[in-house]
């Protein structure tokens, strides 16, 4: 989520690279080793972009620099989710900017559209190994109404199976579901994650759902066999000084599997607990085996690794499997 303070630093960063006017390399490249372990890497965009040269705005309507896109490609992104709150800030023109400067830096997309026809399409990520599908929808729109219908898709868990369906029908072994949605700052999901998470994963068609919106980490669980992740909490955004909770992240891997017989399921759940830290700004993981030097105080660091896995657990993730991520435990991480 690029607020004013992440472009300036964009800026101070383009100052010593020398990739004018903003380079939001630096910004992300702490999560370049993780993103590197993986085959596939999806990210969320809060936010609508803006032209190259601006104007640019912040909270509450977003018009952010698409500096940002090749920054996420270049770290190791191949799709961002693109339906939040905040996505028509700027109206059907700020969504068809947004997706034509992802399109422009290769990064796939779902969950705004720019044609009807595109709305009908499920975004399926061909991989050498699988077919993986990607659904996303937000709770709503801050008040704002789209000039279309089908602009931006709104949580609806009957029309998220249907979605889930098609792309089955289409060759899709995986079905991956986001969700924007749950209370600001809270630690526990909502009525609304709860119901739309389990009709999501009681469909059979979703393999696993995981959340964005509350700017804070929520917990993780498997119900159904099917692993839910509430809420990832920020990956980079303004510090708070206000809600502690805003400053903290969560990445999260899924390790997918090909039985004998040739379907696919998911194999494994792990997590890395992160923070988003200033002077420099900067994504920072809090993984023992973090490839960079520390975050934060020792102390301050300690507390976010605990209250992170005190939330992540509370639903019983640890007892069904799910584990802090460790690149170097596992070689590439694959």
């Amino acid at each position: 989520m690029v607020h004013p303070q992440l472009w300036e630093q964009a800026a101070a960063d383009a100052a010593v690279t020398g990739r004018l006017p903003l380079d939001f390399g630096p910004l992300l490249a702490g999560q370049r080793p993780y993103l590197a372990a993986g085959t596939l890497g999806v990210c969320h965009l809060e936010t609508p972009v803006a032209d190259a040269e601006g104007p640019f705005s912040g909270y509450p309507q977003f018009n952010v620099p698409p500096q940002i896109l090749a920054a996420a490609k270049d770290v190791g992104y191949d799709a961002c989710t693109t339906a939040s709150n905040h996505t028509i800030d700027w109206g059907t023109q700020g969504v068809e900017r947004t997706l034509a400067a992802l399109d422009a830096v290769g990064l796939d997309h779902t969950g705004s559209y720019a044609s009807a026809a595109d709305a009908e399409e499920v975004l399926i990520l061909d991989q050498p190994q699988a077919r993986v599908a990607v659904i996303e929808a937000t709770y709503g729109l801050n008040g704002l109404v789209p000039d279309e219908p089908w602009r931006v898709d709104l949580i609806d868990a009957q029309d998220m199976i249907a979605k889930a369906r098609a792309a089955r029908g289409q060759g899709a072994d995986i079905v991956i579901a986001a969700l924007h949605a749950g209370d600001e700052y809270s630690s526990d999901p909502n009525a609304q994650q709860v119901e739309v998470a389990h009709a999501l994963a009681d469909s059979g068609e979703i393999d696993v759902v995981y959340g964005h919106h509350t700017h804070s980490v929520l917990p993780v669980e498997r119900y159904n066999g099917t692993w839910i992740a509430y809420g990832l909490g920020n990956g980079v955004t303004e510090l708070s000084p206000v809600h502690e909770v805003n400053n903290e992240g969560l990445m999260i891997r899924v390790r997918l599997s090909r039985a004998a017989g040739g379907g696919w399921s998911v194999s494994g759940f792990d997590w890395v607990p992160s923070l988003i830290v200033a002077a420099p700004y900067r994504w920072c993981s809090l993984a023992p085996d973090r490839p960079v030097g520390a975050c934060s105080s020792p102390e301050h660091e300690a507390a976010v690794r605990e209250r992170t896995r005190r939330v992540v657990e509370s639903r019983g993730a640890a007892g069904a499997g799910a584990r802090q991520w460790e690149v170097s435990a596992d070689g590439a991480g694959r």
